[in-house]
């Protein structure tokens, strides 16, 4: 089973997330299918960039709760995209929940949908966006992150291109990608690897700080009686019992 659909057109290859039984949630099987499919362009000569897209209304729902990918994995997986020597572009038109905010804020450039919407749920469940922080803050406005952080709530488009965790807000995606992408098909491969080098250093940095530290918080987490009451009562649709 294949959790990706792939398409190449002039040196930018497609990669669309393809999960729609459970929202493009990020399951093992998913992590490993992207880190591999992106290992693939790295090393294909024919790859100038990749744009990092989804299939139905949501880009990512966050981790799998009923088959999450290990801390370590996903974590992988999100420093492969931020030290991927070609950029990674996301377009996303859909929601975006949880770790897939982790993937999103490793892309270099994100070009978001009016219909998108963003929220960190992790607080909600018994959790903390921990490993996704690696690349989160260092791009997004420290305020705004201590606000959605811990309140849980969910902000538009804009909201997210004004605090930097989306490069640019459109009406119209396509549009607004269309001179991205014309600028990295124009720009040399040497050139766009060390100018993303330049660019990721902070976030590469923050991953060889802080990985093995908010990988083991991770699993402390999820295996924590609070996170099982938090993940049960979302499976079960009700509140948890810490709910005022």
């Amino acid at each position: 089973m294949t959790y990706l659909q792939a398409a190449h057109d002039r040196g930018i290859t497609t990669l669309a997330l393809d999960s729609p039984a459970n929202r493009n949630a990020l399951s093992a099987a998913l992590v490993a299918e992207l880190g591999e499919a992106l290992a693939r362009c790295a090393e294909d000569a024919d790859v100038r960039a990749v744009l990092l897209t989804h299939t139905g209304g949501t880009f990512c729902a966050g981790a799998d709760l009923k088959a999450p990918p290990d801390p370590a994995a996903f974590v992988g997986l999100m420093r492969t995209v931020v030290e991927l020597p070609k950029p990674v572009v996301a377009r996303v038109t859909g929601h975006v929940r949880a770790g897939g905010l982790g993937l999103l804020a490793a892309c270099d450039i994100t070009v978001a949908g009016p219909g998108s919407s963003y929220a960190f749920t992790e607080a909600r469940l018994g959790l903390a966006p921990a490993v996704i922080s690696m690349p989160v803050l260092p791009r997004m406005d420290p305020r705004a992150a201590s606000r959605y952080y811990l309140t849980g709530e969910r902000f538009d488009a804009a909201e997210a291109a004004r605090t930097g965790l989306v490069t640019l807000a459109a009406d119209d995606v396509d549009e607004a990608l269309a001179p991205v992408l014309d600028g990295l098909r124009r720009s040399s491969p040497q050139g766009l690897a060390a100018s993303k080098a330049l660019v990721t250093a902070t976030v590469s940095e923050t991953f060889d700080r802080w990985s093995k530290e908010l990988t083991a918080r991770s699993a402390s987490l999820f295996a924590s009686a609070e996170a099982r009451e938090g993940v049960t009562a979302f499976l079960e649709r009700r509140d948890p019992a810490w709910v005022l």
